[in-house]
């Protein structure tokens, strides 16, 4: 779960060359947190620390069982999150376990 979620931190993450129409949904985070909590009944479901060229910033994953709605936060460490990608429609996907036996 966290790979896949570093892979959209990966894509997504970097606050440096967000589109401008990205980069006007940042605000601080107990306001964002604050919103989605309120007007779409998400919660933190995952997260994980992202290696950024001025420290490091968290990815958050926040998630509504009840809308389906789903929003990806990206924290930096002066407490600014932008929201880098939301959708509708979230699901949890199952791992496959990989096999480690190949027949001869």
């Amino acid at each position: 779960m966290f790979k896949r979620l570093m892979g959209i931190g990966t894509t997504f993450g970097m606050v440096a060359l967000m589109s401008p129409a990205v980069a006007q949904s940042c605000a601080d985070r107990d306001a964002v947190i604050g919103k989605l909590q309120e007007k779409y009944s998400e919660q933190l479901t995952a997260g994980g620390l992202q290696p950024m060229h001025r420290g490091q910033s968290m990815i958050e994953l926040w998630v509504s069982a009840e809308t389906g709605t789903f929003t990806v936060l990206l924290t930096d460490a002066n407490g600014v999150s932008c929201i880098v990608a939301a959708g509708t429609d979230y699901f949890q996907a199952t791992p496959v376990p990989r096999k480690t036996d190949i027949p001869s």
